[in-house]
Order: C-alpha cells, then structure tokens, then sequence
C-alpha cells in the first residue's frame, strides 16, 4: 500500500510520527516484559541474584544481597553470548553491537534495515542483558523502533526522506519511551546524528511519536520516573565543582571510549587472525567478563559489590548512589570495572546498548568525585550533596561522548524527576562537551549535516543559491570567440590551442549570434563536410543566464538542456555577450565555498562529479552520481 498523493505534506509526517509511536510504544513494552522476565529467570531462579532495581523504595532496594551461588553467573553469561552470537551472526550480523550506532548509520545510508534485524535485536538483546551482559536496553529500543520505522517506510511506499525521517524519529521515541523521557527521547532524535548539528525537521514529529509511545508503555509500567527520588541537596557555591566534575567526566568518557573500541580491534583481530568464527565473539566476551567479576568477588566484600554492579545495566547500584548506599571504595572503582565489562561485552559483538552503562560510569564517577569532596570538604558539601553529583556526573558524561548534552541533560533530569538539576548540569556538561573535541561513542555520527549523504545533494544546492553567476564567469575581454565566417577547421584548431570545447560566436558589432561546440563540428564531419563555415554549423538557438542569476539557477538549465556552455549577457541587452561560464566553472566555485564552510573535504561516495572541459574524447561534461 502506498500513501496516497493527496494526502498533504504535514498529513503525511503526522501519519509517520504516529505510526512510529505506537511502534515505539508496543515495541518497548515487549522489550521490557521479555528483559524481566529473562532477568527473573536467569538471575534469580538460576544464579539466586535478585539485583538491586532503579526506582525501588529506600526500604525495599535495602533488602538486596549478593547471591548465593555466585559461580553460576559463569556458565550463565556465557550460554548468553553463545546464544546471542548464534542468532546475530547467524541471521543479521547488522544487529551486532550497540544499535543506537546502527540506526545512525542507517538514517545517514540508503536508510533501509532489513526486516528481520529488529527482532533479531531484540531476541538478542535480552539474552544478553538478562544473563549479566553489561549493557543497556535503550540502544536495542532504538534499532527495533528504527528498524520498524523502516518497514513501515516500506509498507507505506514514503519517500527517502519520509524513511529517514520515520528511523530518525523511531530512534527519539524508542529511547524517550524506554527512559520514560518523553522530552529529552524528542530532542535526542535531532541531536545524536551529528557532532555539531541538529535534525530540525525531526523534531516535531519525534515530539509526537514519543507522546505516543510513552503513553502506551506507562499504561501498563505505569508513569513514574525510572529512578526514586533522594534526599538531595545543593546551593550555588558548588557550582565551581561541578564545573570540575565536567572535567573530571570527560577524562573517564575519553577512557570509555577508548577501552571500548580497542577491545573491539582487539577482539576482530584475534579472531580473524586465528580463522575463528564470528559467532563466538560474543561467548568469549561473556567467559571474560564473568571470569573478571568472579576474580572481584574473590577479593572482598566490596570488590564483590564492584563486580555485581558492574553486571547488567547497572541501574539498580546507580539507584543506591543516589541513596547514598554506596561505600567510597565501591564508587572509585565502578567506573573503571564497567568501563571493562561493557566493552568486552559489546565491544566482543554482543547485542545491547552503550547509553546505560555511560550513565553507570558517569554517576559513579560523579558520586566518587561527589564523596571526596564531602570527605574534603564537608561545609560546602554535605553528603546530602553526593546525589546530585552522581546525577550530574552521569548527565556530563554521556552528554558528551554522546554528543547530545540537551537531550541527555533532559533525559536524565527526567528519568529522577528532578528539573532543579538542570542548573549544575549545564555548568559540568557544557565543560565536558567542550573538552571532549570530536570523541565519540558514536562512530557513525557525521560532524554536521553537510557530511551526511542524507543531506548532501540540499547542501550542495544551498551553496549554489548561494552564489551568483557574475562572481564567477569568465569576463568578455578574456572570452576566446568565433565569428559566423569562420571555419570548422579554425574551431578544432582553437580546441586544440586552448583545451576549450566551446565558444561563443560573435558578428561584426561583437553582438552574440550563436554558441558553437565540438559535438557540433564533430556532427558535420562525420557527414563528410569538412571546414565549413561556422555560420552553418552553430547553434542559433542559445541558452542564455544573467549576472544576477544563481549558479543553481545556471546548473538547471545546463541540465535540463543536456549543455555544457553559458553565455552571459545583460538583462536589458540579450545579444550583448558580458561573459561565459561552464560547468567546470560552477563546480569549482562550489568546491571553493564548501572548503571555506565546512573545512577541507574530500568529495567521495555521492558526491558529484563533473567531466572536466578539456576532457580528451571531447563529449560535453556532465553530472554524475559518483
């Protein structure tokens, strides 16, 4: 079925924006059952681990204790990623890793994912979760939400920019709806394609589609934020510090990065190294993070703690920081222990998220900084302080490597119920985003929207409404021309003199009477005329632009007329030759101004090409998708 061509613009995307958001909805709904369960199932009746949860009650999250037989968390991470490397390689590879990346990469490509991947994803995901996979659910959410925006693009026969506008704002409401975010889920659907821009036209229907999703999964999870609220408290002489927590993140985001990524080399390598099959990245990834936290557990009591937190999404061990239910030693060590188990866990191939292990690192790191300064200072930081630094930490660290610190900021202020925070996180995450440079989590990410294939044909046609044929043809005194007496044989002499394939032709007054090219002599000769006059072979009908007009406006016609040469003459004055200007001219002056806004470039993959004037088989330039 297709929408219909009536149906108005605005109808159109209000129509992708719902239908993306009851996918959203349902889809996350589904997700979330099948993670409790899986978890109830494989952490609780197997390993006897009932994990602490994020939004349980002070008295009730107390109530947690490491478990009974903690050895069985080997064999169980383990069948995990067996069965998930199984599925993944086996049926979508594409599915692999973090999926927020993949749903980056599909809106900025031909912006079609396969059917099958998002219930590969999902399947795959929550057995990586459920078993002790250090990752989170939300980057799982938006590959399963894009992936059905995607179907639906093809169900609904849209347009390519209709489909990347459904995965973009399927990629919004799948994390906004996980996260009970519905604001920041909107905005971040805008904000994580790019380093330094925005999807502006994403936004409004991702503020539908998330409504719409959130209302579907709180019906049945009910509306309260993801985390419990604490005792928190904090004045404006800590700004400073949190300033320095903004420093204090990016050098642990950094860290996060790099381990991640290097693990992932690392495990690529040896595997292909060694001819290994693929399928197993992801049970080698399992065996060593569950063989790591057994080696924790075996140290101490807090080391165990360490381990434990480490595993899973991590939410609940974020949700007794911000009790204050965490030691010290516990806070200073998570950061860099999750750093680990995420990155062999994803890192291997295994099937989950990067978002909720950076808010693990990132409130960790921010209720270790938080409680060092309470140690230190304990006038100017009560211990009733030590929870927003975890809130803020969490919001500066993954605002920044992800690149997204408005939507992440509001996200996460959401997901505590706590707006009064927004006023340290700015301080910390504008610092860290600074410092970060163009780091990120997100390697499919382009630093702007003139580096996406998505919007490079809009960008190149902005820089030529841009800029006006006077600026840069070739001036009437530096005009090689001919005049109607001339010959064919003096029109290949100049070609050949001057590497030209067309010239204006001129009468006796210098007033434009016909264009002539090497297409049109080669078209005489090849009938056996040879040296005619040029009068008789010129092309009386020409195509003429202004000074005024705009290279997109010269290109058109260029195109629409299958021609390589433009006159330009005076408005008031049609026959008054002012100057000349070629294809090779105008894509110059588009490589010159793109250099001079967006940096130096290299115009690869759909980029456009022009053949160039003095081409050697003399045809005429012309546009191609490259």
């Amino acid at each position: 079925m297709q929408i219909e061509e009536t149906v108005t613009p605005y109808r159109r995307i209000i129509l992708i924006a719902v239908i993306v958001g009851l996918i959203a909805g349902i889809g996350a709904l589904f997700f979330f059952e099948g993670l409790k369960l899986g978890t109830a199932f494989f952490m609780g009746d197997i390993v006897g681990f009932h994990l602490p949860k994020e939004g349980q009650t002070l008295q009730d999250i107390s109530q947690w204790a490491p478990p009974e037989h903690l050895w069985m968390i080997l064999p169980v991470i383990c069948f995990g990623g067996l069965l998930s490397g199984l599925l993944v390689y086996t049926l979508a590879p594409e599915a692999e890793g973090h999926g927020t990346d993949a749903a980056i990469k599909a809106f900025h490509g031909g912006g079609r994912v396969r059917w099958r991947v998002p219930l590969v994803k999902a399947v795959t995901a929550v057995l990586t979760i459920s078993t002790g996979g250090s990752a989170g659910r939300e980057g799982p959410t938006a590959q399963m939400s894009a992936g059905f925006g995607s179907i639906a693009a093809d169900l609904l026969g849209l347009s390519a920019r209709e489909r990347r506008l459904a995965i973009a704002t399927g990629v919004g409401a799948g994390i906004g709806t996980i996260f009970m975010a519905p604001l920041g889920g909107a905005i971040l659907a805008a904000e994580i394609l790019y380093k330094q821009d925005f999807e502006a036209e994403a936004i409004v229907p991702a503020f539908l589609a998330s409504v719409i999703g959130y209302a579907i999964f709180g019906l049945v999870e009910g509306f309260e934020p993801v985390f419990g609220p604490g005792l928190v408290f904090w004045n404006v002489t800590q700004i400073p510090l949190f300033i320095l927590l903004g420093v204090v993140a990016t050098a642990v985001g950094l860290l996060y990065i790099h381990t991640f990524y290097g693990a992932n080399k690392v495990f690529k390598g040896i595997f292909s190294r060694f001819n290994l099959p693929n399928h197993f990245r992801p049970l080698a990834g399992a065996f060593l993070t569950g063989t790591f936290v057994l080696a924790l557990a075996a140290l101490s009591p807090e080391a165990a703690i360490v381990g434990l937190g480490s595993l899973g999404t991590g939410y609940g061990f974020t949700q007794l920081a911000l009790y204050n239910m965490l030691p010290i030693g516990v806070l200073l060590f998570l950061p860099f222990a999750k750093i680990l188990t995420t990155s062999l866990t994803i890192g291997s191939g295994g099937s989950g998220g990067v978002f909720a292990p950076g808010l693990v690192i990132g409130g960790a790191t921010g209720g270790a900084f938080g409680s060092l300064l309470h140690l230190a200072l304990p006038g100017i930081v009560p211990v009733e302080s030590v929870p927003v630094f975890v809130v803020v930490g969490m919001i500066a660290l993954f605002g920044a490597i992800s690149h997204a610190p408005i939507a992440v900021m509001i996200m996460v202020v959401e997901m505590t119920g706590d707006f009064s925070l927004l006023v340290p996180a700015m301080g910390a995450v504008s610092v860290a985003v600074l410092l970060i440079g163009q780091s990120t989590i997100f390697r499919e990410q382009v630093l702007n929207r003139s580096r996406s294939a998505a919007h490079r044909d809009e960008y190149m046609v902005e820089i030529l409404q841009d800029i006006h044929v006077g600026d840069i043809m070739v001036p009437r005194d530096r005009i090689v021309a001919v005049s109607p007496d001339d010959t064919t044989g003096r029109v290949l002499h100049l070609i050949d003199e001057t590497l030209h394939t067309g010239f204006p032709v001129l009468d006796g007054e210098g007033k434009l009477v016909g264009i002539i090219a090497l297409d049109d002599v080669r078209d005489h000769r090849m009938n056996g005329e040879h040296d005619v006059p040029v009068e008789k072979v010129m092309s009386s009908r020409v195509f003429t632009v202004h000074p005024a007009c705009t290279l997109r406006e010269a290109l058109d016609l260029m195109t629409e007329h299958d021609i390589h040469h433009l006159p330009v003459v005076p408005a008031e004055d049609p026959r008054a030759l002012s100057g000349f200007v070629a294809r090779t001219d105008v894509m110059k002056a588009y490589v010159r101004r793109a250099s001079q806004l967006g940096g130096k470039r290299r115009l690869t993959g759909n980029s456009t090409l022009i053949e160039p004037e003095n081409s050697p088989d003399g045809k005429k330039g012309s546009m191609v998708d490259g």
